[in-house]
């Protein structure tokens, strides 16, 4: 009989010693701080931040918002949110939205997440604009404990010696992470559009690694795009070069707007002849659209 029974409690303690890669915090604002006329960070912190996970780079979190009158009342803090919250009426339902991670700091408990200013349209813009110290949201995201705590990274460069960072304002919190945890042996370039130049930032890239951030001169990504094109075309002219970057030796991120990232994977990969399997794209959001 004991023998019988030692297999279920073997399996009772593994159980409970499972815990979810990606699962929600309890968290409070803890600072605002007015970055740039388009940039605020708002600094995090709860308990339970001494378990989130700190691999940086281009880590993805969900921020929940509070609602009107119920904030966090309806959300569910458990290991099956997602499945539980979906089940939700419309008006229970707190709005999520998608960020990275700046700095996490596990043993402050605390995390720091950049926003874009966007005026006052859509529900995380309404949210940034009335946020103030110690109002309650969630954060979900990874669990260093957990079994896959790089779980929401998309960064990805494998043996690549060269790196190709791009994207628009929305990604500028991303390629300042990623720049930080770069190899410091690493070269290449990365390439910013920001609305304004006073947007710009100081940030920790590799000597070998130029930043450049570039001011809009009209909407839609053109001055991003043809900064790409011509950083891709001198390097890829150089017979010596090409071999090295289209078998490689180069890693592409390009990230932002969804039709700026099409153009970008069409003349990288279509045009410029770099391998797709050597970019990462991804369309952080979509002109005129704001995210579910």
């Amino acid at each position: 009989m004991l023998t019988s029974v030692l297999p279920r409690l073997d399996q009772t303690r593994t159980a409970a010693l499972i815990r979810p890669s990606y699962r929600p915090y309890a968290v409070s604002v803890a600072r605002v701080q007015r970055l740039s006329t388009g940039f605020t960070r708002v600094t995090f912190t709860g308990e339970e931040l001494a378990h989130f996970g700190t691999a940086g780079l281009d880590q993805r979190v969900k921020l929940v918002l509070p609602l009107p009158g119920t904030g966090l009342r309806h959300f569910p803090f458990t290991d099956d949110w997602f499945a539980r919250w979906r089940e939700l009426s419309d008006e229970r339902r707190n709005p999520l939205r998608t960020y990275t991670v700046q700095d996490p700091r596990p043993e402050r408990r605390e995390i720091d997440i950049d926003f874009v200013r966007h005026g006052d349209e859509g529900e995380a813009a309404r949210w940034l604009n009335q946020v103030t110290v110690g109002g309650e949201v969630a954060i979900v995201g990874p669990d260093a404990r957990g079994e896959d705590p790089s779980v929401g990274i998309e960064w990805n460069p494998g043996q690549a010696h060269t790196v190709l960072l791009a994207g628009d304002e929305t990604a500028a919190p991303a390629i300042c992470a990623i720049l930080a945890r770069l190899d410091r042996k690493a070269t290449g370039i990365a390439l910013i559009e920001i609305p304004d130049g006073c947007d710009s930032r100081v940030t920790d890239a590799p000597a070998g690694v130029e930043v450049r951030w570039l001011a809009r001169s009209e909407p839609g990504g053109d001055t991003l795009a043809s900064a790409v094109r011509e950083w891709s075309l001198h390097l890829l002219t150089a017979a010596c070069e090409a071999d090295k970057l289209t078998s490689g030796g180069l890693y592409g991120w390009v990230a932002g707007e969804s039709s700026l990232v099409k153009g970008l994977r069409r003349f990288l990969v279509s045009e410029a002849g770099i391998d797709r399997s050597q970019i990462t794209f991804m369309g952080y959001w979509r002109r005129g659209q704001s995210e579910n």
